[in-house]
């Protein structure tokens, strides 16, 4: 079977579709050729009301779709299509100093300030070597990017993958990997608030 991202034209179909694949248990899923749904990933935005908007409803999209999946491997391949649908980070960008320590796969991540207030809105670009990865690098560019750095230093988004009961079904080294990207997103933002 054939599998692609559907385009946001698709996803407004699919979701109003009522022919499902019994198979998949999940609405988004359709058959022939299989669609795997993945939202519109925030990644770099510019500082206005409606970026901020669009990145809480990729994150509450994620959230409610995730919440529907009741099968892990439907949930491990949303998360992998997550990353499917983000962007490449550049080349250049890969690094030493945007390398994310203690990941067992590579994963690389860039700070973007937006603005140069005492508390400035910071965006993310990330990526990873592994598939997996990718995708839980794409939730937490959803949970972070496009905020003000005290609201990334307040949320901790380990909180929202144990609510997405994702940390008990990553391996060991996965969830540490996890832990290093949320560390690091949280005190770069510390960093840029004290720099403000």
């Amino acid at each position: 079977m054939k599998t692609r991202l559907a385009s946001s034209g698709e996803r407004k179909i699919a979701r109003s579709k009522s022919q499902v694949d019994t198979k998949c248990r999940h609405p988004l899923f359709l058959s022939r050729p299989m669609v795997l749904i993945a939202p519109s990933i925030p990644y770099i935005r510019d500082n206005t009301p409606e970026s901020m908007e669009d990145a809480m409803t990729a994150l509450k999209e994620i959230i409610d779709d995730f919440a529907f999946l009741d099968d892990w491997e439907d949930r491990y391949r949303y998360v992998i299509e997550l990353g499917k649908a983000l962007p490449e980070l550049a080349e250049e960008k890969r690094t030493s100093d945007t390398k994310v320590r203690g990941c067992a796969s590579q994963v690389w991540l860039v700070s973007h300030t937006e603005d140069a207030s005492d508390d400035p809105v910071i965006s993310f670009e990330g990526d990873s070597d592994a598939h997996i990865v990718r995708g839980l690098v794409a939730i937490i560019l959803a949970a972070y990017s496009g905020k003000h750095a005290s609201d990334i230093v307040k949320f901790d988004a380990l909180e929202l993958f144990t609510e997405l009961g994702m940390i008990e079904h990553l391996s060991a080294q996965r969830a540490n990997g996890l832990r290093s990207m949320v560390q690091r997103i949280r005190e770069e933002a510390a960093r840029k608030l004290a720099a403000a």
